[in-house]
């Protein structure tokens, strides 16, 4: 199973333009979207999904041609978009039942074998009888993932999944994730960079609608070994180094901020090399995008 998308753009009616030229290929297992607030994750989830048009380019799952056969592509996709809503006063249980119903499994016996196994699946069977306005965040994103699973998609969207869930529920969807992108394409659009290297095997990094990388994690990683270095700074000094260095990161240690510096070479003595992680490759890439932007304009 293979998901081919080919410069794909779409500009909003105010003169937005969410993507421009994206081109990626997506294989099974799971694939991590990684950006800021409004890099045009979720215009690209929702133009897969089938929920809106692009401009120009074209989206394959294998054989069908996403943005022309929406119907077809509904049949095997399961969505969990980043607002998901519930009935408050019904059960879990009744209400998954009503959107197997709606997925098209008629059936009633087959229909309540589905239901059970995915409220197992997703850790909610306990709490079937439970009405959805109990439900705690993570209990309820765990309900929204049961839902995307009803029919065996093929193809499983996920957005924004985690932003707001305490850490224990944020592991046990961790792991319903990784269960589930063994055998399907599970695409994880986030703006939290733990979420990619926890759970993915590949990934992109998009920004104002552009892709400005894609990869392995590890390898993308590799690659900036010898590039990243750190020295404690005054907060005061922080616009001096920002004129004279490519700083990517800074985080506050002891009242003092300690400065991230992608560099080939050492800044100064007073720098120390570290190893670095996907945090680096993602602050490198995005304030790379930012600069150049500034400056061409």
């Amino acid at each position: 199973m293979k998901l081919s998308i080919k410069n794909l753009s779409k500009t909003y009616a105010n003169g937005t333009q969410a993507l421009k030229n994206v081109s990626l290929e997506i294989a099974t297992g799971m694939f991590g979207l990684l950006g800021p607030n409004g890099a045009g994750k979720s215009t690209l989830m929702r133009t897969i999904a089938t929920l809106q048009d692009a401009d120009s380019g074209s989206i394959f799952l294998d054989n069908l041609d996403v943005l022309r056969q929406k119907d077809e592509v509904r049949k095997v996709l399961g969505y969990l978009p980043q607002e998901f809503g519930v009935y408050p006063k019904i059960s879990a249980e009744t209400l998954l039942d009503h959107f197997a119903v709606l997925k098209g499994i008629s059936n009633s016996k087959e229909r309540k074998a589905v239901v059970e196994a995915l409220l197992q699946q997703t850790n909610l069977w306990e709490h079937r009888k439970k009405n959805l306005g109990g439900y705690s965040g993570g209990m309820k994103q765990r309900f929204g993932i049961a839902q995307a699973l009803l029919g065996n998609p093929h193809l499983i969207i996920v957005d924004e999944p985690t932003a707001g869930l305490d850490p224990a529920e944020r592991n046990r969807f961790h792991n319903l994730l990784s269960e589930i992108g063994e055998h399907v394409i599970v695409i994880l659009s986030t703006h939290i960079v733990e979420d990619v290297s926890d759970l993915c095997s590949n990934m992109a990094i998009i920004n104002k609608g552009e892709v400005l990388a894609a990869g392995n994690p590890l390898e993308l990683v590799a690659e900036m070994k010898g590039q990243i270095w750190q020295k404690l700074i005054n907060k005061t000094e922080l616009a001096d180094y920002q004129n004279n260095l490519y700083v990517i990161s800074t985080r506050l240690h002891a009242g003092k901020l300690n400065i991230r510096v992608n560099s080939d070479l050492r800044p100064d003595a007073s720098f120390t090399s570290v190893e670095p992680n996907l945090e680096d490759v993602y602050f490198s890439n995005i304030t790379n995008s930012t600069v150049t932007k500034i400056v061409s304009a």
